[in-house]
């Protein structure tokens, strides 16, 4: 990520919860595990060493199964809760020295944060609701109105801005929260299992919608969940934690290929590899590869499953990568049939053992 604008980083943080968090730090650092800090010394071991860089634009997921510190790691981020060590950085200014002046000036105009239970307001009309961060902010009514009306056309809820939350379905309710954080106008959303509680289509929807908006708006969004497949489906960068520590990071194509640890192994075992992996994560480079009797052209996003789709099958075949109309690899279809095919740690150490030999 080196040549990216870097707008979140994260250095050595850690977070322990007990009475004298400090006093046990050092035994955190040294390496003590969360199950002996835990019966030694009476203290639970919420973040170890946690070093993530969050580019600017971009979504980074956070993932790992229920207590491994996902939640715990982005409210540190807004400072709803304050780290025993490290440092959090946002646009290079050390937050955890803010004044809470400054706090509150970065919750409401550098940030915005979405709930998995969509915290609306009960007796505020939809409109109310989502311009509750200009109304804070001592904007007028008018003002507030506008702004909310702008983004609530936007999620696809225009008409229903007299509305009540009662009167909204679930899917619904989570546009309004999703309206509630882009009408705040931060650069940056935090989003904790925002779309967890919803059924299975209308969270496919609610992923789609987000994508969208990306498109254009470009937000740095800080995306928290425990489903892999919405993790593929938005990450540019995928952090994945397990007690308490990041077990592995990086692009998630590189992640599903590339497994480092058998607990990663265990997310992507049950992946549906042809609808999730991308041509251009197996292609090989121009450079390197035979552009000669290729049968036709794919396109770098496309899926797996979507060139078995247009190859009827047939593996024989090479195809021409282009990306906005310029070639940029080729594909050989053996190459995809071997990526269909998951690979373990193990096995990455074995052939990075051979490949340093």
């Amino acid at each position: 990520m080196t040549d990216k604008k870097l707008k979140v980083v994260i250095r050595d943080l850690y977070k322990i919860f007990g009475p004298d968090p400090e006093s046990v730090l050092d035994h955190a650092r040294n390496g003590m595990s969360k199950t002996d800090l835990l019966e030694q010394h009476g203290h639970v071991l919420g973040l170890r060493d946690i070093n993530v860089d969050m580019a600017d634009g971009e979504i980074t997921v956070i993932m790992g199964l229920s207590g491994s510190g996902k939640s715990t790691l982005i409210r540190h981020l807004n400072r709803l809760i304050d780290p025993t060590g490290g440092e959090i950085l946002v646009d290079g200014t050390d937050v955890l020295a803010f004044s809470e002046e400054k706090l509150r000036e970065l919750r409401q105009l550098t940030m915005s944060m979405v709930f998995q239970k969509f915290a609306l307001l009960p007796h505020r009309s939809i409109v109310q609701n989502a311009g509750m961060a200009p109304r804070v902010r001592g904007e007028s009514d008018a003002e507030a109105d506008a702004e909310a009306q702008k983004w609530l056309d936007r999620v696809g809820l225009g008409g229903y801005e007299n509305h009540y939350p009662h009167q909204l379905s679930g899917g619904m309710q989570q546009r309004v929260g999703i309206a509630r954080a882009l009408t705040s106008n931060s650069p940056i959303m935090l989003m904790d299992e925002a779309f967890s509680a919803l059924d299975p289509l209308i969270r496919t929807d609610m992923q789609d919608l987000l994508l969208e908006l990306q498109k254009d708006l470009h937000k740095t969004i800080i995306f928290i969940t425990h489903d892999l497949d919405e993790a593929l489906k938005l990450a540019d960068h995928l952090v994945i934690l397990k007690d308490g520590a990041i077990v592995q990071q990086g692009e998630p194509q590189h992640i599903l290929l590339n497994p480092n640890d058998p607990y990663i192994e265990d997310f992507v075992s049950d992946i549906n590899r042809a609808r999730v992996l991308k041509v251009r994560s197996i292609m090989a480079p121009l450079g390197s590869a035979n552009r000669d009797n290729t049968f036709g052209e794919v396109d770098g996003d496309s899926t797996l499953e979507g060139v078995i789709a247009q190859s009827g099958g047939d593996t024989t075949h090479n195809y021409l990568v282009v990306k906005d109309g310029e070639p940029i690899g080729v594909l050989d279809m053996k190459d995809l049939v071997r990526a269909l095919v998951p690979r373990t740690a193990s096995e990455q150490g074995i052939r990075g053992q051979a490949s340093a030999a």
